[in-house]
């Protein structure tokens, strides 16, 4: 079932905050209920729509731009879209705002960097503290948190299951104007 408001959830967080994990939690339940959702997650979306950017400052504001597009275009046709994106840079997420209107809440996925680190599957923390990966947001780039998000989910301290179900009743509240 289609959305009868246009919305896109746009998740910002370090690498390792549960972007990936809650945003595909929360589309399995959405899916399960009717509703055609769509994740761009940030890992994906750098395989695919912008596989020729790096992570220099201009690369960054491209690839968000091409999120924003990308979840514009799928939230017009009633589709609920998620951008699972570090998007580091509150002027990033200005822009994406810009962009797409109303129809962006803003959700901050916080935790701090010791648990990203902790999580930190691939070694990329890891990487980035031994110089071999440059441009890694929490290490050796920046990562400024929202200065006003929709909704701050503490991912550091609450289960998945407990952040989904905040998000989902926040998505009932402000979006769908269901009771959860």
């Amino acid at each position: 079932m289609l959305l009868n408001k246009h919305c896109v959830l746009w998740f910002c967080g370090l690498s390792g905050s549960g972007k990936t994990t809650i945003s595909m939690a929360l589309q399995q339940q959405l899916v399960q209920e009717g509703y055609e959702v769509v994740v761009f997650d940030g890992d994906v979306v750098r395989k695919g729509i912008s596989k020729d950017l790096g992570f220099s400052p201009e690369d960054r504001t491209e690839n968000i731009f091409r999120v924003a597009q990308a979840c514009k275009n799928v939230s017009q046709r009633g589709v609920l879209a998620i951008s699972a994106t570090i998007s580091p840079y509150e002027s990033h997420r200005v822009m994406a705002g810009e962009m797409l209107g109303d129809t962006m809440k803003c959700i901050y996925l916080d935790a701090s960097l010791q648990v990203c680190q902790d999580r930190d599957v691939k070694g990329l923390y890891a990487k980035a503290m031994a110089g071999e990966i440059t441009n890694f947001t929490g290490v050796s780039d920046i990562f400024e948190p929202p200065q006003h998000p929709d909704l701050v989910l503490h991912t550091g301290q609450d289960s998945v299951e407990v952040c989904v179900r905040k998000l989902y009743q926040f998505l009932c509240r402000d979006v769908l104007g269901t009771t959860p």
